[in-house]
């Protein structure tokens, strides 16, 4: 089907030229916002029409369209959403909107990196046309379309906006969220959630943290000793049929689901079905009588897998065919993060290997280069923490991390790692603690802490956070990834992921430790956080955000509020108009 049926050529040529001489009008002008903001939307004279009570979509034979389309169909007609500033606009005496026709480009393009999402929406006035159009390159591009028709309805019965035209598309082709799922457990449902929340936000990644030296969920085919010891219960694991599920959620969501193995570090759950691979298991993570440069692990839960053990790398290559196996995407992580060198050291026989001039580097580069290469003939590109190349004591030579099949994840420094990771040819994905990390600013978790015994008026510093302080959705939303970068290196970045490790979480406090946080990451990877003239636009991001918070809230999300409902009652009167300065 054509892109512009039923509309009147000069409407699409009137809105072109609009587009081409106009900057991007500040959403704040708009009595009806999306988020993320689109890169492009024009409605010159805003105005609103009813929807059909048997409003329909046409759209071109595609499985995943096929459910998209009935799944927002649905949603369209019955989620009625009451804004919380209800806009002011003159509703057309013309017959409601009664139809969308979507056209896709390539219907077969598959869900990977750097799929195109871009779409074009034109919604005519009811006196032109009573017939919308949505055109996109992939079904995957029409899913982001759809979910912006569907902030563009509100009240009952439904109205939509109308007159309008947006042309959008990502800045970033990896927008994603990290759940640990280790620490503690979530159920698919809970995971199922959050990809639907990551769709609505125009995220397109999730990243499952799912093993840990806490636990081992993921039951196993070729080693389910793993899960059946490692596993916190029987109903705390993850079955080949549970990961189909997340799976196939996620791409009829049009989420990746891009799963992360941690190891050599991180593997104490191992140890419980197979010890004589993992060292330093179970021991105090930091031992009675020891400074902290002696600790075994960085938090409790120790064991690293013994890179001189034989059957480590059989276990591992095992693990590792059977998660590709499980998991399509053509992306896997292989974690490599925090190796702790005194928790090798604790080994007689890695003890043995040092004393004869061998280094722990070495025994790194032994692992990361055997599985390495098993995974690349797997046909998978390997992501790993910005550790194996930038640890200061144990680290792997560029020479065994060739750019083309490895992907580095930062966490420390912010821009700084950032840069020396591009400055060495390598693609790069934004996960700075300092901004991203959403478990920061709860405080320590681990008992018997006299931090937390000190008397009254003691500075404490950081509250016993490693990481603090919290992350405030303006930090997130402000934070340019590619600050300080050329543009040779900007382009090596391929986006960011917001992080919830969990400790301090399960799935009774999943939504709010992730929403609305991520969704301002959302909008800064997806159109940017500068408004047309180049100025940070998060005053009036935040209206806009408390709206879209409370439409979250009506479609199931229990996102946290960022501000008291007076405010957004009282547009800009709880804005600061005075700079602080920071400390």
């Amino acid at each position: 089907m054509g892109a512009a049926i039923g509309i009147p050529l000069t409407f699409l040529l009137i809105l072109a030229f609009f587009i081409t001489l106009s900057p991007q009008i500040s959403a704040v002008s708009y009595p009806i916002n999306v988020w993320p903001k689109p890169t492009a939307f024009s409605w010159p004279q805003p105005q609103i029409t009813l929807l059909s009570p048997n409003f329909k979509i046409h759209f071109p034979l595609n499985p995943y369209l096929h459910q998209a389309a009935n799944r927002y169909r649905n949603q369209f007609i019955k989620e009625h959403y009451n804004p919380l500033v209800v806009p002011h606009l003159n509703l057309t005496s013309s017959p409601p909107l009664k139809s969308l026709t979507i056209t896709v480009t390539d219907d077969s393009a598959p869900l990977t990196h750097g799929v195109n999402e871009s779409y074009t929406l034109t919604i005519p006035s009811p006196y032109q046309s009573t017939t919308a159009t949505l055109t996109a390159e992939t079904v995957w591009g029409a899913m982001r379309g759809l979910e912006t028709f569907s902030q563009l309805i509100f009240g009952n019965p439904s109205r939509l906006a109308c007159d309008l035209y947006i042309h959008d598309e990502p800045l970033f082709p990896h927008r994603g969220v990290m759940l640990d799922t280790s620490r503690n457990f979530y159920g698919v449902s809970d995971l199922q959630r959050l990809i639907r929340a990551l769709s609505m936000n125009k995220l397109n990644v999730f990243h499952w943290h799912i093993t840990d030296s806490q636990s081992f969920p993921l039951v196993l085919p070729s080693e389910p000793e793993l899960a059946g010891k490692g596993a916190y219960g029987e109903e705390m694991k993850y079955s080949p049929e549970d990961v189909k599920r997340v799976v196939e959620f996620g791409m009829r969501y049009g989420v990746r689901v891009v799963p992360e193995i941690d190891m050599p570090a991180h593997t104490g759950s191992w140890a419980l079905a197979y010890p004589d691979i993992v060292t330093c298991a179970n021991m105090m993570w930091w031992p009675a009588g020891v400074d902290w440069t002696d600790h075994l692990a960085v938090e409790p839960g120790t064991g690293q897998l013994n890179p001189l053990s034989p059957n480590a790398y059989k276990v591992a290559k095992n693990v590792i065919h059977d998660v590709v196996c499980m998991f399509p995407d053509s992306y896997y992580h292989g974690g490599a993060d925090e190796i702790a060198p005194n928790c090798w050291i604790t080994d007689p026989e890695i003890q043995a290997f040092v004393a004869k001039n061998g280094t722990l580097s070495q025994l790194l580069e032994m692992f990361v280069d055997s599985t390495l290469r098993y995974i690349i003939s797997l046909n998978r590109t390997v992501i790993y923490w910005e550790d194996v190349l930038l640890d200061a004591s144990v680290n792997v030579s560029p020479s065994l991390l060739p750019p083309e099949n490895v992907i580095f994840q930062t966490w420390n420094n912010g821009p700084s790692n950032t840069k020396k990771l591009t400055e060495a040819g390598y693609r790069v994905i934004v996960s700075s603690a300092d901004y991203y990390y959403l478990d920061c600013g709860h405080g320590g978790w681990v008992g018997n802490d006299t931090r937390y015994d000190q008397p009254p008026g003691t500075d404490t510093g950081n509250g016993g956070s490693w990481c603090a302080p919290f992350k405030t959705w303006q930090t997130i939303y402000n934070y340019d990834i590619t600050y300080g970068l050329n543009e040779l290196a900007a382009n090596l970045v391929l986006g960011g992921e917001v992080a919830l490790w969990s400790e301090q979480a399960d799935s009774t406090v999943l939504d709010s430790r992730i929403w609305p946080r991520a969704s301002a990451m959302a909008e800064a990877l997806w159109s940017g956080n500068r408004d047309a003239t180049g100025r940070k636009r998060y005053a009036e991001a935040t209206d806009r955000l408390n709206e879209w918070r409370n439409r979250m809230v009506t479609r199931g999300i229990a996102a946290e509020p960022i501000q008291p409902l007076w405010c957004i009652r009282n547009p800009g009167m709880c804005n600061t108009v005075h700079p602080f300065l920071a400390g």
